[in-house]
């Protein structure tokens, strides 16, 4: 059992030991992987790894039937009654165009605002690949959040997708208002506005800003550097006078709406302020309460500091809503956020980069070996993942991205995070489709081309079961994304009810696609946020070979995949491996 615990993805050597069965009688032969994988597609064969009745087997001796003497473990060929299974349409049409090996693992997140909130704009997205979609408190009301909520389930429901509905809080940290009114503004070099904290009647005075939070004319000082949306604009104040602060600009640019304002002094983040203010407001609250009555599947919540602000939040949904499944996501874009990184990650259910203003707190030459120390983190810890703020921020005015960005986006992908966001590039960008094409077509060639160089770095991974029956299952999870890239399958299917397996597999990044299959529709839309899951709906039996003889008959009716591809089967009903042809 020590053996079969630890992570085959570092331990594993081949050649294989196979113990085969044969009727009454039975050998050990030694099978190189090329050797193995032939007889796995000239015989209808399947390998299984038994845990659970005793002997327990180790991992390099897997028990292999021979399907076509009556093994019980074998995938019959008679015809199944077709059932229903829920796929979106793009998966559909891309898994019968260019097969199962080159799907897109990286999943994309767009920001939804003004530029594709409707019905029409919102398919157009989720046909241009969009997972997940995002919606941001700090902008619109929450009766236009609702519309936009309901236009993504109402998607999901016609069209078969799983797009999934993540909303971000506004935090406790001080903000811009809303501009009067206007998309965006440009603040020019020499220009002296006016931030304020008063309420004004009417149209707000030229070049005049509101700011939310009541002491910031007495907090800020004379000589201060005003900083907004992580240095897109810069000021430094020159004059106070009663609620308003007289600042020039010194670093001209375009002004957002609810931009994030930081501001430093003698060279120093002044975060005293920050400190005093709790992680969640009480409009955060208000928020969150509505995401909950709304049905979410993830809420972000801003500038988190500890992780007991993640475990409060999840104590409190779970109090509101007990069927409830809405997971949290943490933020991470503050020095407090780093300081207790790896216990904010643990309680949360996945992270999120968020670098521009995150570089507002950190020199911007550590902003690139932060985003990957965050990304390896979670993967370590089985948590998904978003690399997120300004991918391709050029693309808010122009239809092509720099070249750099472009360059930022692989090395996003090289570094395999579950997940990137568009944010003001969907949401109030003149080409919000054109910029999700940009990410979906780098992140399938920048995959394609680390799979066919075998680019890709090799990781520790650390146990991270906290029971034994979630070390049996993490086992088996690595030892088939092992196999799966050893005998070069051709996809892994899993059969999870909760999601764990499917997550568990995510985590060991294998070169093929994953297959994930539950019955639960808010599950399978969770699982669309994670790296390399294909995620369907389907209603599982308990019995295993059932479930793969179901699945075998829909996606074959529908062209999705072909006899004679190689394929692994586990599941977390039995917990087992099985390697087969499709027949």
């Amino acid at each position: 059992m020590a053996q079969l615990m630890q992570n085959p993805l570092s331990v594993h050597k081949f050649p294989l030991q196979v113990r085969i069965a044969e009727f009454s009688s039975a050998k050990t032969l030694q099978w190189p992987p090329q050797m193995l994988r032939q007889k796995l597609r000239n015989n209808r064969i399947s390998a299984v790894l038994e845990i659970g009745q005793s002997p327990v087997i180790s991992e390099s001796e897997i028990a292999i039937n021979d399907s076509n003497n009556g093994s019980a473990s074998g995938v019959k060929s008679a015809a199944m009654s077709p059932g229903v299974m829920e796929v979106d349409s793009l998966t559909e049409a891309d898994l019968k165009k260019h097969g199962l090996r080159h799907t897109r693992r990286t999943k994309l997140v767009c920001t939804i605002g003004p530029a594709c909130c409707g019905l029409e704009q919102l398919e157009a997205l989720a046909v241009g690949g969009m997972n997940v979609a995002r919606i941001n408190m700090c902008h619109g009301t929450r009766d236009w959040h609702r519309t936009v909520i309901r236009n993504v389930r109402k998607l999901n429901e016609l069209k078969g997708y799983a797009v999934v509905i993540s909303m971000e809080t506004e935090g406790s940290e001080t903000y811009m208002g809303d501009l009067g009114g206007a998309a965006s503004v440009k603040a020019e070099d020499g220009e002296v506005w006016t931030f304020s904290v008063r309420a004004f009647n009417g149209s707000l005075p030229p070049h005049t800003i509101q700011v939310n939070y009541d002491g910031f004319a007495e907090d800020v000082k004379v000589g201060d550097e005003l900083v907004v949306d992580g240095g897109m604009v810069r000021f430094e104040v020159i004059e106070k006078q009663g609620p308003d602060v007289k600042c020039q600009c010194t670093d001209p640019g375009l002004l957002l709406p609810r931009a994030n304002l930081t501001f430093w002094r003698q060279g120093r983040l002044v975060r005293e302020r920050n400190a005093m203010l709790p992680t969640i407001s009480s409009k955060d609250w208000l928020d969150i309460d509505f995401g909950i009555a709304e049905g979410v599947d993830f809420i972000a919540i801003s500038f988190v500091k500890s992780a007991e602000v993640i475990k409060h939040l999840k104590s409190y949904i779970a109090a509101r809503s007990r069927d409830s499944d809405i997971g949290v996501i943490a933020k991470i874009e503050s020095i407090d956020s780093l300081k207790n990184l790896e216990d904010i990650i643990k309680s949360s259910d996945g992270a999120m980069v968020a670098r521009g203003d995150l570089g507002a707190q950190i020199p911007l030459e550590q902003v690139p070996s932060v985003q990957q120390h965050v990304v390896q983190l979670c993967r370590q810890l089985n948590k998904p993942v978003i690399v997120a703020s300004q991918l391709l921020e050029s693309m808010i005015e122009y239809p092509i991205p720099t070249r750099a960005e472009v360059a930022d986006v692989t090395e996003a992908v090289r570094q395999r995070a579950d997940a990137l966001m568009l944010s003001g590039e969907s949401a109030m960008g003149q080409f919000p489709e054109k910029a999700l094409a940009v990410l979906r077509s780098v992140s399938l060639r920048i995959e394609y081309w680390c799979r066919e160089e075998k680019k890709h770095e090799s990781m520790y991974l650390p146990d991270i079961a906290t029971s034994l029956s979630d070390s049996v299952s993490e086992a088996i999870c690595n030892s088939a994304a092992h196999m799966a890239n050893n005998l070069e399958v051709d996809a892994i299917f899993v059969y999870t009810r909760q999601g764990s397996m499917g997550s568990l597999l995510s985590r060991c990044r294998p070169d093929c696609p994953i297959f994930a299959f539950t019955s639960s529709t808010s599950v399978r839309r969770r699982m669309n946020l994670q790296w390399g899951l294909i995620p369907f709906r389907l209603d599982l039996s308990d019995d295993m070979e059932s479930n793969i003889n179901r699945t075998f008959a829909l996606l074959k009716a529908r062209g999705m995949i072909k006899s004679g591809d190689l394929v692994i089967a586990v599941s977390d009903m039995l917990q087992s491996i099985q390697v087969m042809k499709v027949p």
